[in-house]
């Protein structure tokens, strides 16, 4: 169970549906390049499915990230929709993306999407936390 805040100010239960899950598919790692800004030269991007396996229909309408860094910092992100979508998932459903974060260090992160039930009821789903690795040896030169 988790708490949620409504837009009205008011404090719900959320609640975990059993065969709702959410699944980091692959994590991919750039170093460098004119795109990152300076300071921050790693990029992680990362693939995830939420797979709708219950036996109710749910729609996502937001996410948050919390993402503890290697210095004992935290950023925390958290926004309505998920890449500027509110997926609506049927039983057997899913909705797969991709977005990325980028970064100085290494860091943990912790995910989770929130949304509600086809009877209103807050639901959510939590991401298995997943550690975004910043090399310590630059990656050897393509083979010739």
């Amino acid at each position: 169970m988790d708490m949620m805040v409504t837009s009205s100010g008011m404090t719900q239960t959320s609640l975990e549906v059993p065969g709702l899950t959410a699944h980091l598919d692959r994590l991919v790692h750039h170093e460098g390049g004119h795109c990152l800004p300076d300071g921050t030269p790693h990029a992680f991007v990362y693939f995830i499915t939420i797979r709708n396996d219950s036996d109710r229909t749910v729609t996502l309408l937001g996410r948050k990230w919390v993402i503890r860094q290697e210095d004992g910092s935290q950023l925390v992100i958290e926004g309505d929709k998920i890449v500027g979508e509110s997926p609506r998932l049927a039983p057997g459903e899913h909705f797969a993306y991709n977005s990325f974060h980028v970064t100085a260090r290494s860091a943990w992160v912790h995910g989770s999407f929130h949304g509600v039930d086809e009877a209103g009821r807050p639901v959510h789903v939590k991401l298995k936390p997943f550690h975004m690795v910043v090399p310590t040896e630059p990656p050897d030169p393509p083979a010739s």
